[in-house]
Order: structure tokens, then C-alpha cells, then sequence
């Protein structure tokens, strides 16, 4: 028996992969994909969305391209891997993203390739649309520069090509590499982390469409999860993933805040502030004998 089935689970619920059938919907994912979706109806050009790390970025980028429909768009999603890349590798792998067949090495070929083939997605009624996961590895002049010519490829009605940046706060400083692009910036939001509301929700929503029958972490116990990790999609994950498994071992049903507290300091995440805590929660300082004793009470 592993933990899947001692908790009457049809899958992981809190994997960090980005499965799209996990993602959950919180207020401000929905203004979020709203405002961007908007954005690129109107093909208005750039879009940004800036968060911390773990909040839930690239999850909601492969949303979007998801939610895009093919009738309607070409898009395409690029996730930049290495801060090293080159303007003309860039340039290349965009040009592959929307369909141009056999891109040029010389860039001036390459561009009017792109355009004309801009223009046959315009002609059949279609938008371009290429969204960019970890954008702030975008760390040049010359790259930033590039998207602004990008940019400028347009038809007398409107631009063929609108791009959304999906990437850490410091893309807004790169950004301002090339002032003329920072200034084209049509639309930017910010994924703030979630409040103890919404990791609750958060929760029990990924628990329920792994299957769970319950949810096994008492009120108190959630509300240390979200102390703990302060909203963070990817910590919550984590955290309630490591005490699944260690309720199994411990043979434990219900998990409380005691258990999210002793694996909370086995992962070494930080203890939550006193202000943080909440009326339910127990303090940061914690007897660590009592809580195995504790554990050992529930075998």
C-alpha cells in the first residue's frame, strides 16, 4: 500500500508538474487570465504577468494557451530556459513556434518569412499569439530590442503578433533595457499569493479531483499550510504533499496542525510570525518530543 491508496486517492493531488486538470481558479487567476485573454483579442501587443517564485506562472500560462481557441488563434508557448540565448536564436525558435517552415539563418530572410506568414494567419482570421514562460531570463538590450521590432509588424488594420510575458519581477527591469518597448507594455498584472481562504480552497479543490472521499487535514492544520507557505501555490504543494506521505507512515488519518508543523521543519521551511499564526494555530516554538509522542500515539 502506498499513500495514494491509504488516503482512497486516484492520483498525486499535489504534484508540481503544471497538469492543466489541477488548475485551480482563485479570484485572482481569473482577473488574471481575463486581462490577458483581453489583451490578446485586441492584439494590442504585450501583455505582462509578474510573480514570485512558485506562484503559479507557468500554470497559469499553459492555461491560457489551453483557453485560447484554434479556430480564433495561432499561439504558441516558449518557456526560455537559459538567460545565454541569442536574439537571432529567438528570433528562429518564434518563427518555428507559428508554423514558418525552414527558417533562414540570415535575418533579414527570416523576417520577411515571419511577416508573410503573419500575414496568412491574418488572412485566414486568425491572431498571433506567443506567450513567454521565465521571461526574465530575456536579459539583454538586444533582445528587448527585437521584440519591439517584433512589434512593429503590422497591417494597416492592426499588429500581426501580440506577445505576453509571463516571468519574475525582475522582468520589469528588463523591460526598461530599451525604454521605447518598456513604454509598449499594453497591459501588466501582478499574481499576488493566496489568501488563507484560498489555500483552504485550494486544497480540498486539487484533493477532491484526486479522488479523496475527505479531506484529511483538520481546520487547524490548513490554516498552518497557509502560514507556513504564505499563499504559494508551489510550497503548498510541497508541504501538503510531505505530509500526505508522512500521514501514511505514521499511519495517521486525520493530519493536524501538529503533524504540518513537524514536517514543516523537516522540509526547513520557516515558521510562521506570531502575527501570522491565527487563533487556531499552536506557537512557533514547539516541543518536539511531545509531538512524537504524539505521532507515535497514532500508529
Amino acid at each position: 500500500m502506498n499513500y495514494l491508496e491509504y488516503y482512497e486517492l486516484s492520483q498525486e493531488p499535489f504534484s508540481n508538474a503544471p497538469v492543466s486538470r489541477f488548475y485551480y481558479s482563485s479570484a485572482q487567476h481569473a482577473q488574471a487570465l481575463l486581462r490577458l485573454t483581453h489583451a490578446v483579442s485586441g492584439m494590442k501587443g504585450l501583455a505582462v504577468l509578474v510573480g514570485d517564485i512558485g506562484a503559479g506562472k507557468t500554470t497559469l500560462a499553459r492555461r491560457m494557451l489551453d483557453a485560447l481557441p484554434e479556430e480564433e488563434y495561432e499561439a504558441a508557448l516558449l518557456v526560455i530556459i537559459h538567460s545565454g540565448i541569442t536574439a537571432s536564436w529567438l528570433l528562429k525558435r518564434i518563427a518555428l513556434q507559428l508554423g514558418v517552415e525552414s527558417p533562414a539563418d540570415e535575418k533579414l530572410a527570416l523576417l520577411s518569412q515571419l511577416y508573410q506568414r503573419l500575414v496568412r494567419i491574418y488572412e485566414q482570421g486568425k491572431k498571433a499569439v506567443v506567450l513567454i514562460d521565465e521571461a526574465q531570463m530575456l536579459a539583454t538590450r538586444e533582445i528587448m530590442e527585437e521584440f519591439r521590432g517584433l512589434l512593429n509588424l503590422e497591417v494597416p488594420e492592426r499588429k500581426l503578433l501580440s506577445f505576453v510575458f509571463f516571468g519574475l519581477p525582475e522582468i520589469e527591469q528588463n523591460l526598461k533595457l530599451d525604454p521605447p518597448l518598456a513604454q509598449r507594455v499594453a497591459l501588466k498584472y501582478r499574481l499576488e499569493p493566496l489568501s488563507g481562504e484560498a489555500t483552504e480552497a485550494y486544497v480540498r479543490h486539487r484533493l477532491r479531483l484526486a479522488g479523496a472521499p475527505r479531506v484529511p487535514f483538520s481546520a487547524g492544520a490548513l490554516a498552518r499550510i497557509h502560514a507556513y507557505t504564505r499563499g504559494t501555490p508551489r510550497l503548498i504543494n510541497t508541504l501538503c504533499d510531505n505530509a500526505l506521505f508522512e500521514g501514511f507512515v505514521a499511519r495517521a488519518r486525520e493530519l493536524d496542525e501538529r503533524f504540518v508543523d513537524r514536517v514543516a521543519r523537516d522540509l526547513g521551511i520557516e515558521a510562521p510570525a506570531a502575527a501570522d499564526a491565527g487563533p487556531a494555530d499552536r506557537p512557533a516554538r514547539l516541543d518536539l518530543a511531545e509531538i512524537d509522542r504524539y505521532l507515535e500515539s497514532l500508529e
